[in-house]
C-alpha cells in the first residue's frame, strides 16, 4: 500500500506520480497471489473475486489472478464426519455405501462419492469449522478496510467499499448450500427439454445447510482434448453448445452458473455438457439482461454508438468519457483483432480493451455485470480450447437471430425512428410563432438573457477558502520574517506557529478537494497512441 501511495505521489505527501511499469505491478501481483494463498480460504476466495473486478485492480493483476484455483487439500474425513452426521444422523443409516477418500477440495468445502438406494450420489460436505474461520476473516477485512482506503484515491474508495460488501454477501451464499440447491434446481428445469445440457438432480432428503447430496454424473473434464477425440466427440460443437447454453441462462433465465472453469464442465460420451458445482452462481434483472442484447447485436451490426450505448447505460462507461475518443478505442479494439470481419472478432478481445481502460479511467463496474464479464471470458476461452477457430460473435448473432431479438431491436427501431419524426414535426409547427415572438421581443429591446451557474462540488467556494489561506500565509510568513529581523524572538515563533498551521489547512484544502477542479482523465488520442506502442 505504500507503494501504491508512492504511485500517486512520488514523495508520498508531494510530487508528481510516479510512472509504475507492467513488471513491477506484476511482481506486486505475484506477491499478492502468495499472500493470499497463506491467509487461507477466505483470501483465495476474495482473489477470485478480485480477478474479476478490473475497475478496482490493474490488468497485470487481474491476470495473476484469474489463475487461482479455488484447490485446497480437503480435512480430515473424522471432521467432516462430524458435519455429515450432525445433519443428516448417522453414516450406516442414510447411505448404503460412502467412500471416505474426498474425490475434490475447495476451500470452503469438499465432495465425496456415496451410493443411496443403489444409485451413486456425490456428497458435497461443508469444511469444519469454516464458519468462525470466515467471519474472523470477514471481520479483519472490515476493520482493514478503513486503513486501505487512506491509500486510494476517491474512485476506488469507492469501489472497495461495494467490493468488501459484495464479498461478504458472496461468500456467506456460497456457504449455504440449501440455496446452492435451489440455484441447481432452477437451472436444471430450464434445460429439462434441452438433452445437450445435464445438470445433477438434488437429492433433498439428503441435504441440508451444510451438506448438499446430488447424483454422480461422470464425464470427461471439458478441457482433456485428447481424451474427448479418442472418444470420438465433436470439439466445435460442444463448444457452440456451451456457448448457447450460457447465453441463454444470462438472457433468457436470469440465473446462471458463474464458475465455468474446466474442473466445473465435463462431456458425457454423446457429446453433452455436464454442469458440477453452483455455490458461485448469480442472477441477472430484466434491464442488464436487455442492454446485453443491446451491446451483443450492435458488435454484429458494426454500430459503434450503439456499443457506447449500452455500455453507458448499464454503467460500464461513464457518460462524461469523450464519446469520439471512445469510439476509436472500439474501432481499434475491432481492427486488433488480425483484420477479419467484425463477425468473426471474439468478445473477450473488446472487453479487454474496455478492461484496461475501466482501471485506467474512473469507471466503475456494476456488481451483477462483473461477474457476467467473467463468466463471459472464462467461457470463451474453455471454447477456444476445444476449437481455436470458434467464432463467439457468429454463434451470439445466430441464438439472438433464432430467438427474435435482431427483429425486434428491428422492429422497435423502426417504432422509435417514427416517433421521433412526428415529435419533429409537432416541433415544427410551434417553432414559427415562438421565433416570431422573440424576434418582436428583439427588436423592443426587451429581451433578458438568465444565467445560472451550478456549483453542486462548491468549486467556488473552495477557491476562495485557498486564496484566503494563501493570503494570510503570506502574511505570517512576512510577519515572521519582519519580526525574527527586528530580534523579537518570542513573536516570530508564534507567526511560524500561526504560518504551519495554516499552511497545513492550505495543504488539506488541496488535498480533499483537488479532484473536483480538476478535468476528469479522458482517453486522449495522445495517450492512446502511447498505448498503442507500448503493446
Amino acid at each position: 500500500m505504500l507503494a501504491y501511495a508512492r504511485d500517486r505521489r512520488r514523495f508520498l505527501l508531494f510530487g508528481s506520480r510516479r510512472r509504475v511499469d507492467p513488471e513491477t505491478r506484476r511482481h506486486r501481483a505475484q506477491t499478492l497471489l502468495e499472500s493470499l494463498l497463506t491467509l487461507g480460504p477466505t483470501f483465495i476466495k476474495l482473489g477470485q473475486l478480485l480477478s474479476t473486478r478490473p475497475d478496482v485492480l490493474p490488468p497485470e493483476y487481474i491476470d495473476e489472478l484469474a489463475a487461482l484455483q479455488d484447490d485446497v487439500p480437503p480435512a480430515d474425513w473424522p471432521e467432516a464426519k462430524r458435519v455429515l452426521e450432525d445433519e443428516l444422523g448417522p453414516l450406516e443409516e442414510r447411505f448404503a455405501e460412502f467412500d471416505t477418500e474426498a474425490i475434490s477440495g475447495a476451500s470452503l468445502g469438499q465432495v465425496y462419492r456415496a451410493q443411496v438406494d443403489g444409485d451413486p450420489v456425490a456428497v458435497k460436505i461443508r469444511r469444519p469449522e469454516i464458519e468462525s474461520l470466515v467471519e474472523a476473516d470477514l471481520r479483519v477485512i472490515r476493520w482493514s478496510l478503513p486503513l486501505l482506503l487512506y491509500f486510494v484515491d476517491e474512485s476506488r474508495s469507492f469501489s472497495l467499499e461495494n467490493l468488501a460488501d459484495e464479498f461478504a454477501k458472496t461468500i456467506r451464499e456460497e456457504m449455504d448450500y440449501e440455496r446452492e440447491a435451489a440455484m441447481l434446481t432452477e437451472i436444471r428445469s430450464n434445460f429439462a427439454d434441452d438433452d445437450r445440457i445435464l445438470v445433477p438432480e438434488v437429492l433433498e432428503s439428503h441435504s441440508g445447510p451444510r451438506v448438499l447430496t446430488m447424483e454422480y454424473v461422470p464425464g470427461t473434464k471439458i478441457n482433456d482434448v485428447e481424451e474427448l477425440d479418442r472418444k470420438g466427440i465433436d470439439r466445435s460443437q460442444v463448444a457452440e453448445t456451451l456457448q448457447r447454453a450460457y447465453l441463454q441462462m444470462i438472457i433468457d433465465d436470469g440465473v446462471f452458473h458463474a464458475d465455468p472453469h474446466p474442473g466445473n464442465l465435463a462431456v458425457t460420451d454423446d457429446g453433452a455438457i455436464i454442469f458440477y458445482d453452483f455455490g458461485m452462481s448469480g442472477r441477472v434483472d430484466e434491464f442488464v439482461q436487455g442492454k446485453i442484447v443491446e451491446f451483443y447485436i450492435a458488435v454484429a451490426n458494426q454500430d459503434i454508438d450503439a456499443i457506447l450505448d449500452a455500455l453507458i447505460e448499464v454503467g460500464t462507461l461513464s457518460p462524461d468519457a469523450d464519446r469520439a475518443v471512445m469510439a476509436e478505442v472500439m474501432e481499434l479494439a475491432i481492427q486488433d483483432a488480425r483484420g477479419q470481419e467484425i463477425e468473426q472478432y471474439r468478445v473477450q478481445q473488446i472487453v479487454g480493451q474496455i478492461e484496461d481502460s475501466i482501471y485506467e479511467f474512473p469507471f466503475r463496474l456494476p456488481k451483477n455485470l462483473a461477474l457476467v464479464l467473467r463468466v463471459a471470458t472464462v467461457v470463451e476461452g474453455v471454447c477456444v480450447t476445444l476449437d481455436e477457430d470458434f467464432d463467439f460473435i457468429d454463434t451470439a448473432t445466430t441464438y439472438l437471430t433464432e430467438q427474435g431479438y435482431r427483429e425486434e431491436s428491428i422492429r422497435q427501431y423502426a417504432e422509435q425512428t417514427g416517433r421521433q419524426l412526428r415529435e419533429s414535426g409537432e416541433s415544427l409547427t410551434r417553432l414559427a410563432p415562438k421565433t416570431e415572438r422573440t424576434l418582436d421581443r428583439l427588436d423592443r429591446d426587451n429581451l433578458y438573457v438568465r444565467i445560472g451557474v451550478e456549483d453542486s462540488e462548491s468549486v467556488f467556494d473552495k477557491l476562495a477558502k485557498r486564496l484566503v489561506y494563501g493570503m494570510l500565509l503570506t502574511m505570517a510568513l512576512f510577519s515572521m520574517g519582519v519580526l525574527y529581523a527586528l530580534q523579537a524572538p518570542e513573536a516570530s515563533v508564534v507567526a511560524a506557529v500561526l504560518s504551519a498551521v495554516l499552511f497545513v489547512q492550505l495543504y488539506r484544502s488541496f488535498r480533499d478537494g483537488g479532484s473536483s477542479l480538476q478535468a476528469k482523465p479522458q482517453f486522449t488520442r495522445q495517450n492512446l497512441r502511447q498505448r498503442r506502442r507500448e503493446e
